[in-house]
């Protein structure tokens, strides 16, 4: 083999090389944008707690605040926005949430409350899939009117 054949062998290697770590870097960098895309989607304690208040005073829930430093260390002790449950003396189930973000308080009720909750979630559930299908039936109609050569936006 001639030496201009090595020399060219070896900068094809080379820049395989270089190419490989540059797409190496540019699926690195895709990668850390996208992580940090859906970091900033997710939902803050404060916005989820603000979220779940409203449905739940909807639904029926009373409202215990935390006034008097022995219910203070109480609520301290419990674990913040789930829902938890237990079985009252008379055999019903109670439900209960605390929030220390929102109202720094707790909120109670009986198994119709929560049934009422659980309705009020899915309604909402329902009406936040309608209005993101409504924004992609826009953007796709955007879109498409994008590519007709008649379309004027106004």
């Amino acid at each position: 083999m001639k030496q201009a054949d090595r020399a060219i062998l070896l900068f094809r290697s080379t820049h395989r090389r270089r190419a490989r770590r540059a797409m190496f870097g540019a699926a690195s960098g895709l990668m850390i944008l996208a992580i940090a895309a859906c970091s900033a989607l997710q939902e803050t304690p404060a916005q989820k707690a603000h979220r779940i208040d409203s449905l739940l005073a909807a639904a029926g829930f009373k409202m215990a605040t935390a006034d008097s430093p022995k219910k203070q260390e109480i609520f301290a002790s419990l674990p913040p926005l789930k829902m938890h449950y237990y079985v009252a003396k008379d055999g019903k189930a109670r439900y209960w949430f605390a929030d220390p973000y929102e109202c720094n308080c707790v909120y109670e009720g009986d198994a119709q409350a929560y049934q009422r909750y659980q309705n009020l979630r899915i309604q909402q559930q329902l009406v936040r899939e309608e209005e993101e299908t409504a924004e992609l039936n826009q953007d796709a109609a955007m879109q498409m009117n994008m590519y007709d050569p008649l379309f004027f936006p106004y």
